[in-house]
């Protein structure tokens, strides 16, 4: 690890063949008179195919290849199960929202736009706004894990990596937008699946197996020998579930997919996804297990080491070549999806709704504010990474702060009382009390302590109510909800608050669904959701704005509206 591998024209050789074929294949779909719906959503039309593929790989990236295989150097063998499991668990419990979202809003760009409609400017913003940090941080973890990658197997220092990973992503992104992100993910999750399946089992072989898991038994803790460690789940599995539940609803990226994925196609698109997702995380962090094993010292003690250092020491060069290619597929499969996540919302939020109106946006005005924003946003990102910032702590921060969101947007496309200053008010009261939480600004002993665990007991009734009610509707998850909080309550009260990350992530939940429950539960007037469908749909077809223009009962945008349009 403290040599070369690589000499400068084989990484310049790799990275050509990579990016330069990604660059062609987006030029093959560029189109001379392009459109801004095409370049947001691709028509709305994907196959299957290419939409299961583009949501495996949009949600596989290099950073969770190296958390799995962390958590599996932490926690032994349980570590890459709770990593990769409940990622492709939520997954999965994507589909039965993305099917109602879609049935009242099958023309919508991002989700932010549709809750413009339900609720007005305000809540427009305020998801947008967050879509637009968690992108940008993801963006800039794909760039620090190229850098890294660059850096370690090449004579390349960590500033040229990034350099080369983000102009090559920009390259094959701008011209064509989402279209070209889910075309070059379908090829770069098969390069990807068919790595992982050579490479896995190489490393596993060259080192030993099964003798090795024998002889490295004793270099194990009982915790880490233990499949079904409480610390493992309460560490890495529990907060892991909360907070990718929070990114399963709230991250434009997978909304992207949503939108552009045939309507009929939806669960067979999520359900694909979640097996392959399942499998490549889950196989690749067994690469940690079998580090921890052999006792292997990742370089300089940084566990984000594991995975390139296990496989300079194990594969030959031609492998090598191969896992280099692997891991700069997964980490600008995810970069192209927040390039295109991003463009997306400044061209449709931005621009489209709150700077010309819906009805006078330009869509070749839009066009360049997505290419801008695609430039603009590679160059924080760049800057960014080179502060070198934990990619990890990053993400379940993001993962956790989106927990305040996810009770009241699912609960703005069913239930028809909820109001904007409902939702306002739940988002910020819930923040208020997920960051002092969080962070430890405030002694959490005695009462306070006492407080912040019914917070949390409710919040795990919040997190397993919304999972059974995306697939058998209010009543079982309601029964579902409470028995999750009953069961839990004896375990958590006095103790849970200890956990600060898997705590702060609780409490948003739950502050966030009580108070958006209480504002809105005695409210008489209900949205009439078929408004939605008149109110968002392509920008480039003038027919389609008219439509929206006739919407009856719609007050002008004013903001946060307390009575939007549909109200009835």
């Amino acid at each position: 690890m403290d040599t070369a591998q690589f000499n400068v024209l084989v990484v310049v050789g790799l990275l050509v063949l990579f990016y330069g074929g990604t660059f062609l294949i987006s030029t093959r779909i560029g189109k001379k008179e392009e459109n801004a719906d095409g370049y947001m959503t691709a028509g709305n039309n994907l196959g299957f195919g290419i939409s299961a593929a583009s949501m495996t790989a949009t949600w596989i990236w290099a950073a969770s290849m190296y958390a799995s295989a962390t958590s599996g150097y932490t926690y032994g063998i349980s570590g890459p199960i709770h990593y990769g499991l409940w990622g492709a668990l939520m997954i999965l419990f994507i589909y039965p929202f993305g099917k109602r979202i879609r049935a009242i809003a099958p023309k919508a760009h991002t989700l932010a736009e549709v809750l413009y409609v339900r609720h007005g400017r305000s809540s427009q913003l305020m998801l947008a706004g967050s879509n637009i940090v968690g992108s940008l941080i993801s963006l800039m973890s794909n760039f620090i894990a190229g850098g890294v990658l660059i850096s370690l197997l090449s004579p390349f220092n960590f500033t040229q990596g990034v350099f080369a990973v983000a102009a090559g992503v920009l390259l094959y992104t701008l011209w064509s937008g989402f279209r070209a992100s889910v075309l070059t993910d379908f090829v770069q999750v098969v390069a990807m699946l068919g790595a992982v399946a050579i490479i896995v089992p190489f490393i596993f072989f060259a080192a030993g197996f099964p003798a090795a898991f024998e002889t490295g038994a004793g270099n194990l803790t009982a915790e880490q020998g233990d499949f079904f460690s409480s610390t493992a789940f309460m560490e890495q599995g529990a907060p892991y579930i909360a907070a990718v539940l929070a990114y399963a609803i709230g991250n434009q990226t997978i909304a992207q997919r949503l939108f552009a994925v045939k309507e009929s196609l939806i669960k067979p698109t999520f359900i694909t996804a979640t097996i392959g997702y399942g499998a490549m995380v889950i196989g690749v962090g067994m690469l940690g297990v079998l580090a921890l094993y052999l006792g292997f010292e990742p370089s300089g003690g940084d566990p984000n080491n594991i995975i390139p250092g296990m496989a300079s020491e194990y594969l030959p060069p031609v492998l090598l070549a191969l896992f280099f290619i692997m891991i700069v597929g997964a980490l600008s499969s995810t970069a192209d999806s927040d390039l295109a996540a991003l463009s997306s919302i400044m061209m449709a939020d931005v621009y489209g709704q709150n700077v010309a109106g819906k009805e006078k946006a330009d869509p070749k005005t839009m066009l360049l504010v997505g290419r801008i924003t695609m430039v603009v946003a590679t160059a924080v990102a760049v800057a960014f990474a080179s502060l070198q910032l934990n990619i990890l702590d990053l993400l379940v921060f993001v993962g956790a702060l989106w927990g305040a969101l996810v009770f009241p947007v699912l609960a703005s496309f069913y239930w028809g009382k909820v109001t904007g200053r409902a939702f306002t008010t739940s988002v910020l009261a819930a923040l208020a009390v997920f960051l002092p939480v969080r962070f430890g600004w405030l002694p959490l002993g005695g009462v306070l302590g006492f407080v912040v665990d019914l917070l949390s007991i409710v919040g795990v009734g919040v997190v397993i109510g919304l999972m059974v009610f995306g697939f058998f509707g209010p009543r079982p998850a309601k029964v579902a909800g409470i028995a999750a909080a009953v069961v839990t309550a004896p375990f958590a009260i006095g103790s849970l608050h200890e956990y600060a990350t898997l705590s702060g992530s609780l409490v948003a939940y739950s502050v966030s669904t009580i108070l958006c429950w209480a504002m809105s539960v005695r409210r008489r007037e209900e949205f009439d959701f078929a408004v939605i469908a008149q109110r968002t749909g392509d920008f480039d077809d003038d027919d389609a704005a008219a439509v929206g223009t006739a919407v009856p009962g719609r007050a002008a945008d004013t903001g946060n509206d307390p009575e939007p349009a549909g109200t009835k």
